[in-house]
């Protein structure tokens, strides 16, 4: 599903405004369209579109979409997950018991428990 379908209770209805310039080009790096190919990129944005739709059009009120997505890279910075995984001997292609990837996740959260959720099937 794509746009609004995902949106549950939030008003008004978001709307996706395609990034140029410095914000695509900080995406582009940062947050790379793995499933796209790179010359349809600029113009084929749907990874974002997604993620945006169903993460950060709920909180239009307090940030627009300029604003979401540079929250979310500045977060990306400040927790590497991946490093901190890695740190724990949690490694991609292998499975671990959830307590194990919470208690490595909840060490760079600090006093903020995290949000993690198992998604059956997924790879």
């Amino acid at each position: 599903k794509k746009g609004p379908d995902l949106l549950q209770n939030c008003w008004p209805v978001a709307e996706y405004d395609d990034f140029k310039g410095e914000m695509f080009n900080a995406l582009d790096k940062h947050w790379t369209q793995l499933q796209i190919d790179k010359d349809a990129v600029p113009k084929d944005q749907s990874t974002w579109i997604y993620q945006y739709y169903k993460h950060g059009s709920c909180c239009q009120e307090l940030y627009n979409q300029s604003m979401y997505f540079s929250l979310a890279l500045r977060l990306k910075d400040r927790f590497d997950l991946l490093r901190t995984l890695r740190t724990h001997r949690i490694v991609p292609g292998s499975n671990y018991p959830f307590t194990e990837i919470f208690e490595a996740v909840k060490t760079v959260t600090k006093s903020k428990l995290p949000d993690i959720k198992c998604i059956k099937g997924s790879q």
